[in-house]
C-alpha cells in the first residue's frame, strides 16, 4: 500500500532568524494548500539561545552573558521556555489539524508527532520512552514551572530515557496548522547554559543546576561517547517515517519562497522590536 507523501527538508545550519522565519513560512504556505505536511531537519549558526513566545527578557534572560558567549538570540513563535541551540539536531513538523492522523487536542496531537522522535531514538538504540504525568502535583508542577530554563523537566508527552528528558519540543497552531519544532540534544555545556538566565541568588542557581543533572540528558552522556550527526540526522529521518507512518521526499525552495523566507526573516524575527516585546 502507498504511504501518504510529506515533503522533507534538511536545511543545514542556517541563522535563528531564517530558521524561525522558514518554520512560520511552511506552516503559511500549508495552510494555503501550496505544500503537503513538512519535515524539516536543522542547525543553528552561531549557536543561539530561543526564548519562547511569551517570556519576558528583561525578567529571565541575561542579555549580557548571551552576548559574552557570543550567541544569537531569537524569540520563537511557538510557546515554551528558553532553550540554547548548539550541538542539536533541530525538528520541525508542520501538519493542518483536521489531517486524519491529528487529534483534536494538543497534547494528544503532541504525542502523535513525537512518536517520530520516540522512533528515532529507538533507531539510535535507546530506550526512549514519553513522559507522562501521573499524579496530581506532578500535572500541577507542569503548568508552573519553576526555571526559565525548556529543558529543565519534561512536559506532556515529552521524550524519556531511564527518566530523563532527551529532546524538548513546543507547539502553536495558526491558520488551521500545527507547529511543531524542537532540539535533539547531542552534547551540552551546563555551565554556559545557566549563564543565559537571571536567578534570585548565585545559590538558587547552583541548586537548580545540579538539579539538572538529575532531569536531562544529553546523546553523549547516554551512550557514554559521542554520538556523531551522521548517525543521528539518518536515524531521526527514518524514525519520523516510521513514527508517521510516512514518506519523506526530500524538497527544495524555488527561489520566490526563499524571497518570502528572507523577507519574514528580516522584518520579524531578526527585529529587536519582535525579541524583546515582552
Amino acid at each position: 500500500m502507498t504511504k501518504e507523501q510529506w515533503y522533507f527538508i534538511d536545511s543545514g545550519a542556517c541563522s535563528p532568524a531564517y530558521n524561525m522565519a522558514l518554520d512560520e513560512m511552511l506552516l503559511s504556505w500549508h495552510s494555503e494548500g501550496r505544500i503537503p505536511p513538512v519535515v524539516r531537519f536543522y542547525d543553528w549558526d552561531p549557536a543561539t539561545l530561543s526564548i519562547g513566545y511569551f517570556q519576558k527578557v528583561d525578567k529571565e534572560i541575561d542579555t549580557e552573558a548571551v552576548s559574552k558567549h557570543n550567541l544569537g538570540f531569537v524569540r520563537r513563535p511557538t510557546g515554551g521556555r528558553g532553550v540554547l541551540h548548539d550541538d542539536e539536531l533541530t525538528y520541525s513538523v508542520i501538519v493542518s489539524e483536521e489531517h486524519p492522523a491529528m487529534p483534536a487536542t494538543v497534547t494528544e496531537a503532541y504525542r502523535v508527532i513525537s512518536e517520530g522522535i520516540l522512533q528515532g531514538f529507538r533507531e539510535l538504540g535507546f530506550q526512549a520512552e514519553f513522559a507522562v504525568p501521573r499524579t496530581e502535583e506532578e500535572k500541577e508542577a507542569l503548568k508552573n514551572p519553576r526555571s526559565a530554563v525548556c529543558f529543565d523537566a519534561p512536559s506532556w508527552y515529552e521524550l524519556v530515557v531511564e527518566g530523563r528528558k532527551v529532546a524538548g519540543s513546543a507547539q502553536t497552531r495558526q491558520r488551521g496548522v500545527i507547529l511543531q519544532h524542537g532540539s535533539i540534544i547531542l552534547d551540552v555545556d551546563e555551565e554556559q547554559l545557566f549563564d543565559l538566565f537571571k536567578y534570585p541568588s548565585e545559590r538558587v542557581r547552583r541548586r537548580m543546576q545540579d538539579a539538572f543533572k538529575t532531569k536531562a540528558v544529553s546523546l553523549r552522556e547516554l551512550a557514554g561517547q559521542t554520538v556523531p550527526m551522521k548517525d543521528v540526522r539518518p536515524a531521526f529521518y527514518h524514525g519520523f517515517q516510521k513514527g508517521l507512518d510516512v514518506e519523506l521526499v526530500p524538497y527544495e525552495l524555488t527561489k520566490e519562497q526563499e524571497e518570502e523566507v528572507q523577507a519574514l526573516a528580516a522584518s520579524r524575527y531578526g527585529s529587536e522590536a519582535w525579541t524583546y516585546r515582552r
